[in-house]
């Protein structure tokens, strides 16, 4: 069983986009996935059209409830999701007081995880509680990386973040790669960037990128993972091509 955390503080990296769609390619593979929403904009919820939330997440967090209630079954066969709802917001506030709250979701977790083959933690795009307590609770860290420059610039700030808690909470936190996003190889500034994230980070970027693809955009609309909604598009085949590596390689 692996634990996977999808961050990158910048937003628009597609976090969520990777969290739903590898899931769903991991699930073609036969395992079985649960997706743990960890943003106060619950995207990955909504994408799955979950409305019976709740408090979601918030409660296992902030109220001492077992995760295992507050697990929902999707549309998608071998996909779970604990939900994410607007009481998120004030998880921050709500866990200032709490001792070892970095540590919460790890404890919840450690209780229910080996249900699944893979537990996939979509977070919010800050290095605030919230992503901490995924990259706790997490075995490995999954980073989306937007083909721009800016993008680049914000990796400095969230390998320093993997560092110290690396140092402090999870000595044993690998990173499963990095993987470009919205890449557009129509663009010379797209490849511009793909290419040197490569060159920086030459292990750890995965072979797959993903391509800058309307079906991608259109897909939580419908309330389906690429793989159902286009299953012939290039989203979809990126996303399987992701998940045949995470499945042959772990982190380091």
């Amino acid at each position: 069983m692996r634990t996977i955390a999808i961050a990158m503080q910048k937003g628009g990296s597609g976090k969520t986009t990777t969290t739903v769609n590898l899931a769903a390619a991991l699930a073609e593979k036969d395992k079985k996935v649960l997706i743990v929403d960890m943003d106060p904009q619950a995207n990955a919820t909504s994408w799955f059209g979950i409305k019976d939330t709740g408090k979601g997440i918030f409660s296992g967090l902030c109220e001492g409830s077992e995760l295992k209630p507050l697990v929902r079954k999707t549309d998608t066969v071998n996909v779970d999701i604990i939900p994410s709802s607007t009481w998120l917001v004030g998880a921050e506030k709500g866990l200032a007081s709490e001792v070892a709250a970095e540590t919460i979701l790890r404890r919840k977790l450690s209780k229910i995880k080996n249900d699944w083959d893979f537990v996939l933690v979509d977070t919010p795009p800050t290095l605030g509680v919230l992503t901490i307590n995924a990259l706790v609770a997490a075995d490995e860290v999954l980073v989306p990386v937007e083909a721009h420059v800016m993008a680049l610039n914000g990796l400095a700030q969230l390998l320093q973040t993997l560092a110290v808690v690396r140092e402090r909470l999870n000595e044993n936190l690998a990173i499963c790669g990095f993987v470009a996003c919205r890449v557009d190889g129509r663009n010379r500034h797209s490849l511009e960037v793909l290419e040197d994230l490569k060159k920086r980070f030459s292990k750890e970027t995965f072979k797959t990128v993903i391509r800058e693809n309307v079906r991608l955009a259109e897909a939580p609309s419908f309330g389906q993972p690429i793989t159902a909604y286009e299953p012939s598009s290039t989203g979809a085949e990126d996303y399987r091509s992701l998940a045949k590596e995470i499945l042959k390689h772990k982190g380091k």
